[in-house]
Order: structure tokens, then C-alpha cells, then sequence
């Protein structure tokens, strides 16, 4: 394959994997607790080219890009005061545990609710766990300490795709906890804008660039036929 259809074909590859995780982004922009991520683009590296009859060293040129594994910006969001006692932020380090079916995950949405058995629960129905790791009693007046919630520091935190968290609990946090409001998304609507702007005019680029290479081979290839 023409060298330079990879370099282009590897680009669109890496800025379609960009725009992809800039769309979740915007898309939880206003999901409490949400951390926003970002992909790592790393060059393939470049190749040296020489002269195939005098072996003199002509130059380089790279062959690509490829995206490595992106990081999350775990940095605390503000505080947005909602007034309902069964909504808690955690403000410092740490995140809320929830029991789910596939094991203890991690969050820092704080939206939490009271299920039928009066246990304090997640969006999704999972126990919000003590620091013990039981499941919490809601109260007859309807509240909960913020005490009674674990705070768990985490080594290696990764995001799932449900705005928790999968890591290696690593004791007690050091953040507390705050009842009567929800941490805000970490994402900047703006500058996520802006990014996916400057992805997808590279990602155009790379499809002009795949239409002009291919032009010129199917007129290489047409001149050739016509050489007598």
C-alpha cells in the first residue's frame, strides 16, 4: 500500500478515536460527579530514507500516528447545592462505593435515592456502601449522616462506562463528605467544542489527502495502460 494512504488512513483512525471520547464527554457535560478523559496521540515514529543506488542518506519522513491509552482528569468539580438530604459530594479525594452485579465499583456521583427497602441506592438501584462495605439504612425522617458513607481511596482508578470507577480500594480517602449537593461534570462544553472542531478538520484533511492519492494512482495507472 501507498505510504502515504497509511499515514493518512492512521490519522483519521486516531481523530475518529478522539471525536468519539470528546462526544461522551459533552454528552455527560451536565452528569454529576463525571470526569472528563482525554486520548494520547504518539507518532510511529520516522523512517529514514536513502538513495537506492548510492545509499546517501535523502531525509525522513513519519509514518503515522496511533493513539495510545488516554488519562482522566480526576480533579474536583464544584459544588452545586441541590437541597435534597439524600444528595452528597464528596469534596477532596476519595470516591462513594456501590455494589453492583459485577462487583464493588466506585463513583463520584453523589445522586443517590432510597430504595423499597429503605436502603440508600444509586441511579441504577445498586447499595451505596458504608466504609465497612455494608449497605446504608435511610432513616425514618428520610436522611442519612454524611458519616455513614464510605469515602475509599483507590490506586489505579479506571473509568467504566457507566460514569463509575473499577480500582484497588486503598483504605479511607481523605475527602468528606457533604450532604444537600452534587459534585458538578468536569467537562468544559467549550473547550470540548473547540477540540472536536480541530478533530474532525484533521479528519477531513486525511480523507482530501486519500482522494488526491488516489487520483494520481488511478492516473499513474491509467498512463501506463497507454504506453505503446
Amino acid at each position: 500500500m501507498d505510504l502515504g494512504l497509511n499515514i493518512a488512513s492512521a490519522g483519521m483512525l486516531a481523530e475518529q478515536t478522539q471525536e468519539d471520547q470528546l462526544s461522551n464527554d459533552l454528552a455527560n457535560a451536565s452528569t454529576p460527579g463525571f470526569k472528563a478523559s482525554s486520548s494520547v496521540q504518539q507518532s510511529f515514529g520516522d523512517m529514514l530514507l536513502y538513495n537506492t543506488k548510492t545509499g546517501q542518506y535523502v531525509g525522513q519522513i513519519q509514518t503515522g500516528v496511533e493513539v495510545k491509552k488516554g488519562t482522566t482528569d480526576l480533579a474536583q468539580g464544584p459544588l452545586n447545592p441541590t437541597g435534597d438530604p439524600l444528595d452528597f459530594a464528596i469534596t477532596g479525594s476519595g470516591f462513594f462505593a456501590v455494589k453492583t452485579a459485577s462487583g464493588v465499583q466506585y463513583t463520584r456521583n453523589g445522586q443517590f435515592s432510597k430504595n423499597n427497602q429503605g436502603v440508600l441506592v444509586d441511579q441504577v438501584g445498586d447499595d451505596v456502601l458504608s466504609q465497612s462495605g455494608s449497605p446504608i439504612q435511610v432513616g425514618a425522617s428520610g436522611t442519612v449522616p454524611p458519616t455513614a458513607l464510605g469515602v475509599f481511596a483507590l490506586k489505579n482508578p479506571s473509568q467504566l462506562g457507566n460514569n463509575n470507577f473499577s480500582g484497588t480500594s486503598a483504605g479511607r480517602g481523605t475527602g468528606q463528605v457533604e450532604s444537600g449537593q452534587l459534585e458538578g461534570s468536569g467537562v468544559d462544553p467549550i473547550q470540548a467544542m473547540v477540540q472536536m472542531e480541530s478533530a474532525l478538520d484533521a479528519y477531513t484533511a486525511g480523507q482530501q489527502t486519500i482522494g488526491t492519492i488516489g487520483q494520481t494512482m488511478q492516473e499513474s495507472a491509467s498512463s501506463v495502460g497507454s504506453i505503446p
